[in-house]
């Protein structure tokens, strides 16, 4: 780091170099909050005269991954669910298998062999498989304990930045003000640093390219479209009283196909790319974290489109099962996983937010 902001040469790549260059020493914290604010794009690698082979070895997007996935391991919560960040593709995966295998034999053993495997139309149909209130109670604890585990994760970092002081109305207790994160929420969702300066990331390769930032895009809103989906489906239920599976053309159903559309472009790409990228600023380490997510969201959007697409047919029942048992292994490791690298880069972005505007380090 001493290197680097000695150097400076790479200051208009990202917000990393600002907020390094406020720094005369870096603490834990210091390392932790830079290594969230990096979006590795790698452009500050390919650019480095101090990188390999230089005697100095200046590998700083490798360094700042390994840093970044040790906070994902610290801020965890319980703290021993930590240790999943260890090997974290091989958790995921057990974990994904045996919920889908628990959701699998429950459905066998417990549900209507005719609703299971039948022929099932018209409204209610997904319910004869899988009670609604099961689905509502088993996803909604899910998801809920999940949102907890990553709203402390969020906090424990936050603190951990040591970015906790209130200075001149910048910070509202221990959280950022409103105005850093607004500022760190438009940044996030434009990804406005995953562009190595302007030209575009040197991912995969030595050439400048836009093509991660588009295929995260489509990744990160397909999944989100598909969030909204379940919400405006809710609403459907509760507040209209329409029960599932809708029309084709209803707002849930195509929000659910464009976003299940975005999760397989967006998810492929990004493999894709990792297939093809220089492995040398990568960290090894983490390799399995980043494509056990990617094959999971993707397995997600797969099993979801097919189940619309085949949902008047006898594979519905268990299409329907395997499809709720691979969201239920996103859910149960969403705060143990890749999915957390979205919180606290938001909260390393607010940070950065309130230092520009300061002129200096909190």
């Amino acid at each position: 780091m001493n290197i680097c902001n000695a150097c400076r040469y790479c200051e208009g790549h990202c917000a990393v170099f600002p907020a390094m260059e406020m720094r005369l020493s870096f603490g834990a914290g210091d390392l932790a909050y830079l290594a969230n604010l990096c979006h590795d794009c790698r452009a500050c690698y390919q650019h480095c005269q101090y990188a390999p082979p230089h005697e100095f070895a200046v590998n700083l997007p490798r360094v700042l991954s390994e840093v970044r996935s040790l906070s994902y391991e610290d801020t965890a919560w319980p703290r021993a669910f930590g240790r999943l960040y260890r090997a974290n593709g091989l958790a995921v995966g057990i974990i994904t298998a045996i919920v889908l295998a628990t959701f699998v034999t429950g459905a066998v053993v417990l549900a209507d062999p005719a609703a299971l495997w039948g022929v099932n139309r018209g409204v209610g149909s997904f319910y004869a498989v899988i009670p609604h209130n099961v689905m509502v109670v088993l996803f909604g604890a899910a998801f809920g304990l999940a949102m907890i585990a990553l709203g402390v994760a969020t906090v424990r970092f936050w603190r951990g930045m040591g970015a906790g002081v209130a200075t001149s109305g910048e910070n509202i207790g221990t959280g950022p003000c409103v105005a850093a994160s607004a500022r760190a929420l438009h940044d996030a969702a434009t990804l406005r640093y995953l562009d190595g300066g302007g030209d575009g990331c040197t991912y995969p390769g030595e050439a400048p390219s836009m093509a991660r930032r588009w295929f995260h895009h489509l990744t990160a809103y397909g999944f989100l479209l598909c969030f909204a989906a379940t919400c405006v489906a809710t609403l459907y239920h509760y507040g209209l009283g329409i029960e599932a599976p809708y029309a084709v053309t209803s707002v849930p159903v195509v929000l659910g196909i464009l976003g299940g559309i975005g999760l397989i472009v967006g998810p492929i790409g990004l493999l894709w790319l990792r297939h093809v990228a220089d492995p040398v600023p990568a960290d090894p380490g983490r390799e399995g974290m980043d494509a056990a997510f990617i094959f999971l969201l993707l397995a997600t959007s797969i099993t979801g489109l097919a189940l619309l697409a085949l949902r008047e047919t006898a594979a519905m029942g268990l299409l329907l099962t395997v499809h709720l048992g691979i969201v239920m292994g996103l859910f149960v490791t969403l705060p143990y996983g890749k999915f957390v690298h979205g919180f606290l880069r938001l909260a390393a972005l607010a940070r950065y937010a309130i230092e520009k505007k300061r002129g200096q380090a909190l």
